[in-house]
């Protein structure tokens, strides 16, 4: 749960946890479906995503909103490779710029990298691009900071 740590970061591990649904998160599992993380490393990921039909506009293209929606979970990912911290943190800033669209079916390759961090405060620099042509669809930047809080949801009742 909050502040839980990766007894070792790899891509398998990463990829098994983003694979789990969690409850209270729905539009995190619906969003992440189908996400495959290709490579990760401390403080770097690289994942190819087909764009489902589920997050297409009414004109077939991937929706700004899911595309926003991906790039913070990928961004999430980067930082657990930096700090191993799987969830606590918080998006403080995030600014993200769009080049062009995507259709739905259509492969995309995001990669997010964290560019700076210094202890709770982290920021990240995450690019979209259309795997086929390299096209640039999205570039992000992102800060987010590690938080104590915890959730009604993860309480647990006394055992007394």
């Amino acid at each position: 749960m909050e502040g839980e740590k990766l007894p070792r970061i790899s891509r398998k591990g990463i990829q098994e946890y983003l694979n789990k649904e969690t409850p209270h998160v729905e539009l995190q599992n619906i969003t992440a479906k189908g996400l495959i993380i290709d490579h990760a490393r401390k403080g770097f990921v690289r994942c190819t995503f087909i764009i489902p039909p589920s997050a297409s506009d009414a004109h077939g293209n991937w929706q700004v909103g899911a595309i926003a929606t991906i790039v913070d979970i990928v961004a999430s990912i980067a930082i657990c490779t930096e700090t191993a911290i799987i969830r606590g943190n918080v998006t403080m800033d995030y600014n993200i710029s769009y080049y062009s669209s995507a259709k739905i079916q259509e492969e995309v390759e995001i990669v997010a990298k964290v560019v700076g961090n210094k202890g709770k405060l982290s920021s990240i620099r995450v690019e979209v691009k259309k795997k086929d042509d390299g096209e640039l669809i999205a570039i992000a930047k992102q800060w987010t900071a590690s938080n104590e809080f915890r959730a009604p949801w993860t309480n647990h009742p006394s055992k007394l």
